[in-house]
């Protein structure tokens, strides 16, 4: 799944050629991509609306059109936006034309990617806030914000990173490139976490996304840019995929696990594992 940045990179390359532009006809050709909402409707309300602005949210693309509208997508596992495709993708969901006679189109192979059109930027922020939590790069991006939001929760830090409402926009790519840099093991208890751990990981958690924007994305799979090329961020891996291969840090085989149901790569020896408690007391390292 694209993540923060994969879509910003998908951001900044559509937004020069969107913004100030009008949508002159609008397809909606998957009736899922809108639901609940009738996609002939939403596909009226896109036609004539000028697109005055482009951002992003986490994981989310906003469109924020005339009229006080705002169309919400996100693509999800499989999706692309791509402009002025040739030849015309296989899996397309969705067509815009514009005023300057280029074309967007959402391609979309698994149709799990959405886009909803809500009206009035209260509405906007309500349903980002009900779906995000704390964004990466912002001023309330900090040590003891996160301390706060891990205090209790015993659930491995790993899965607390992919917790959207918690921190928009880390994935599992980034996820892993954070923890390593911080040298926490995916698997301690975010709860457990001091702070001095917490600061090294929002400071790996900025490292990586930053790494990740300034590659354009990672392609592992399905991503890919507007024009239909792939982003670099695969080929500068730390830690994730690297399972067999010598840390770079320190030379130990980097080691595959499972962690909230995710694959996550981990140096054992530069991320120590958590230690757990047996019956007797005597503490043990959790395998």
């Amino acid at each position: 799944m694209p993540e923060l940045p994969e879509v910003e990179t998908i951001r900044r390359q559509l937004a020069p050629h969107v913004e100030g532009r009008t949508i002159v006809a609008a397809e909606v050709l998957d009736p899922r991509w809108t639901m609940p909402e009738a996609p002939a409707a939403v596909a009226e309300e896109l036609r004539g609306a000028v697109i005055e602005r482009l951002w992003r949210s986490g994981k989310y693309l906003v469109w924020q059109l005339s009229g006080d509208r705002h169309l919400i997508t996100h693509l999800r596992m499989t999706g692309a936006v791509l402009f002025d495709p040739n030849p015309e993708p296989l899996h397309a969901r969705v067509r815009l034309e514009l005023d300057s006679g280029h074309r967007l189109v959402f391609d979309d192979p698994r149709r799990f990617g959405t886009g909803h059109l809500v009206h009035g930027a209260l509405a906007r922020d309500a349903y980002l806030s009900a779906r995000l939590g704390i964004e990466p790069f912002t001023d309330e991006f900090t040590a003891a914000h996160l301390f706060q939001l891990t205090r209790g929760r015993r659930a491995p830090i790993k899965a607390f990173l992919l917790d959207q409402r918690r921190i928009a926009g880390v994935g599992n790519i980034y996820a892993d490139e954070a923890l390593f840099r911080a040298r926490i093991h995916p698997l301690r208890p975010a709860g457990r976490l001091r702070k001095v751990e917490l600061e090294r990981l929002r400071e790996g958690v900025e490292a990586a996304l930053q790494a990740g924007i300034e590659a354009k994305g990672a392609s592992i799979d399905d991503f890919r840019h507007i024009d239909g090329t792939r982003g670099a961020f695969q080929n500068r891996f730390l830690i994730h995929r690297r399972a067999g291969e010598p840390c770079p840090r320190c030379g130990s085989d980097v080691v595959k696990l499972v962690v909230a149901g995710r694959g996550t790569y981990v140096c054992e020896r530069c991320q120590r594992r958590p230690r757990v408690r047996a019956a007797s007391g005597q503490a043990l390292t959790a395998r």
